[in-house]
């Protein structure tokens, strides 16, 4: 896609997109070019919200742009099959993020276009006369979003386009200003917030349409950011430079003390929004559009129109708002080998093949989780079903979807497996460690048509197996929670090659209770029922109810929330509100916001382990990496700096501090 200069005519050119499942649909024509005129007039406004909406196909399933919100992280390194994409993001000595190589530029451009169509929403919707408050509201909070979301990424951005500070440009320009970060969050973030928090309904318009709850958990998430960012505990430098004082005279406890108030103000309004009541009920695929979700990034299975991309083809991973993320957390299962015969000589089978499901997908093995991951944000995975929630760790025979015939395939050990036993086992923990026999290298030399990835196995079990320490960049658990889901397959493999049609989950209602509990530990004063320990004790209550194991794949019902509530911290501080974050989180998009906000990014992802790049490495390796002050912005796209006319200086004078 050509990149929009942020002062150049920045105007959506974003398909329209389908709300599924709602009689309510935003089904607007397609345009490529929007004047103040066309949003004079209902149908322009219509069209324009519309796209607020699709905008944000541009950016969460980007699988680029997810990269640079998790890899680098303590949740994900760079995986076997990586390129510079995700080696530059993890800073530990295999690249080097540069404004050119930063894949933060996918959010640069989308953002930008879109604040400028919500600008001539804003503007211009008054004139047409019949135009509610509340959709126009509906633009503001997009446009708030999208300023949040630069100015986290970027420090401080242009609130001027070219037609004059948070006005709609139509005329060519390419000079460029950026305001600092006080002047984003007080002039634009926090404005238009509010107003969306006072015009926008209870329920929402359409299905996955805006609402006081979306408006109210954006607000108090960005309080939150901004409390954080004045108070700099680690005193990380900030850009444009400024003092970091508050324009209104407000100091971080104020901010700190208003998004307790305003997320819990939501959480006590919820409108039709709530809690799943199980962690494997907010995740399971079929059930995206569920009331826990207030925001996300839709696709379709329905229509490859509204999808943004195609349903029935081989797939390209990114463009054109496709949902391409999962593929790139996921290894190539597809390498698993079985033998027709106990002997495990001849030709190998293919035994756990491609597949449209929810544990398998596309593999393309550029991102792996850490080991600490698995070991200690993910530490209980007994009481705790985050964990059987979050990860694909049994990988299930599936051969006769593909047409291989054989009723019987020979495993480890030589044991027979069926369609639908285990093939390849994640292990829990280290219990079972010592009775593991690994190969040298992908395969046991004796029986050479099996195994192949480098897995172990134990006496008297048909599972190859692999334990937590025993993770690789090359073999790891795949992201279950954001696996495809498709309902079309038939008795076949389905659409395997095809991006996801699943929405990508942007934020839930879940989240006000970490957003709350955050600032009591900052020293918000709290109400009756909601210190910092009680707020978590909701999520980690719900975290303890189970309904299905996956690793069993078979219902499970139990109730661990008592033993998960009694587990909790007397006292919880920071870091065990981030690790419940990641628990609750893991591998959505989250996780480099949250270490960059809190300022914890060195402290808990410095250092890592994994495994190496080729089949039979089992032996960790510990990483450093190297994070500077500089890396808590992303460098502003050297695409931005080449389109425009400033001098050499200027130019170096824009970019942020380190990526000259």
């Amino acid at each position: 896609m050509k990149h929009l200069l942020i002062k150049s005519l920045i105007l959506s050119a974003c398909s329209m997109l389908l709300f599924s499942g709602c009689k309510k649909v935003l089904e607007e024509e397609p345009r490529s070019f929007y004047d103040p005129n066309f949003f004079k007039t209902e149908k322009g406004v219509q069209g324009g919200i519309t796209s607020q909406y699709a905008h944000l196909r541009f950016i969460y399933g980007q699988p680029y742009y997810y990269n640079t919100l998790e890899t680098g992280t303590d949740e994900y390194t760079w995986a076997s099959s990586a390129d510079a994409n995700f080696k530059d993001a993890d800073l530990s000595g295999v690249g080097n993020l540069t404004p050119t190589s930063s894949r933060s530029d996918a959010l640069w451009g989308t953002a930008f276009s879109n604040i400028n169509t919500a600008s001539g929403i804003i503007e211009n919707a008054g004139a047409v006369g019949t135009i509610p408050a509340s959709l126009v509201a509906e633009a503001r909070f997009f446009r708030a979003f999208d300023y949040f979301l630069l100015v986290q990424t970027f420090g401080g951005v242009p609130l001027d386009l070219g037609a004059g500070e948070l006005k709609f440009n139509t005329a060519p320009s390419r000079k460029s200003v950026r305001n600092t970060v006080p002047e984003v969050y007080t002039k634009a973030i926090f404005p238009d917030l509010l107003q969306a928090v006072n015009d926008l309904p209870d329920a929402p318009r359409v299905t996955g349409g805006v609402t006081k709850t979306a408006a109210r958990l954006y607000l108090a998430k960005a309080y939150l950011t901004y409390a954080w960012w004045l108070q700099n505990p680690n005193s990380i430098p900030t850009y444009p430079q400024t003092n970091r004082t508050d324009p209104d005279n407000h100091d971080a406890q104020w901010y700190f003390q208003k998004a307790y108030d305003i997320a819990v103000q939501a959480i006590n309004s919820p409108g039709s929004f709530g809690l799943e009541t199980t962690f494997y009920d907010l995740h399971v695929g079929g059930n995206d559009r569920n009331k826990e979700m207030i925001l996300y990034a839709d696709h379709t299975q329905e229509s490859e129109f509204y999808n943004g991309a195609c349903l029935s083809c081989f797939d390209s991973e990114s463009g054109n708002g496709r949902n391409g993320a999962t593929w790139m957390v996921t290894f190539n299962y597809t390498v698993i080998r079985s033998s027709p015969d106990a002997t495990g000589t001849g030709a190998g089978v293919s035994s756990v093949q491609r597949e449209a499901a929810q544990p398998l997908g596309r593999p393309y093995t550029r991102m792996a989780p850490t080991i600490g991951a698995i070991t200690n944000t993910f530490a209980d995975k007994t009481l705790d079903s985050r964990y059987d929630g979050t990860f694909t760790t049994v990988f299930r025979g599936n051969w006769p979807k593909g047409g291989t015939p054989n009723a019987t395939l020979y495993n480890a050990n030589g044991l027979p497996v069926t369609p639908g036993q285990p093939i390849l086992t994640f292990l829990d923990d280290e219990s079972l460690a010592a009775g593991i026999t690994y190969p040298s290298g992908a395969t046991f030399t004796s029986k050479p048509a099996a195994n192949n990835i480098g897995a172990g196995q134990l006496p008297g079990r048909a599972d190859w197996v692999v334990t937590p320490r025993a993770i690789s960049r090359i073999v790891f658990p795949n992201l279950w929670k954001l696996g495809v889901y498709r309902t079309d397959n038939g008795s076949g493999l389905g659409q395997p090659n095809a991006t996801s049609t699943r929405p990508f989950k942007i934020a839930k209602f879940s989240e006000l209770y970490f957003i709350a509990a955050e600032a009591a530990v900052k020293g918000a004063t709290t109400v009756a029922g909601k210190s910092a320990r009680e707020l978590i004790n909701v999520i980690r209550a719900r975290a303890g109810k189970w309904k299905f194991s996956n690793r069993n794949n078979a219902a499970f019902v139990a109730d661990n929330s008592a033993a998960m509530t009694a587990a909790t911290p007397a006292t919880i501080d920071i870091n065990y509100i981030l690790a419940e974050r990641s628990r609750e989180y893991f591998g959505e998009g989250h996780r480099w916001f949250d270490l960059v906000r809190t300022q914890k990014w060195s402290e808990l992802a410095g250092t890592y382990e994994i495994g190496g790049i080729a089949y039979g490495n089992h032996t960790p390796q510990t990483v450093t990496r190297t994070i500077e002050l500089k890396h808590y912005l992303r460098p502003i796209p050297q695409a931005q700096i080449d389109g425009m006319e400033l001098s050499a200086e200027e130019k170096a004078a824009y970019q942020n501090p380190g990526y000259q």
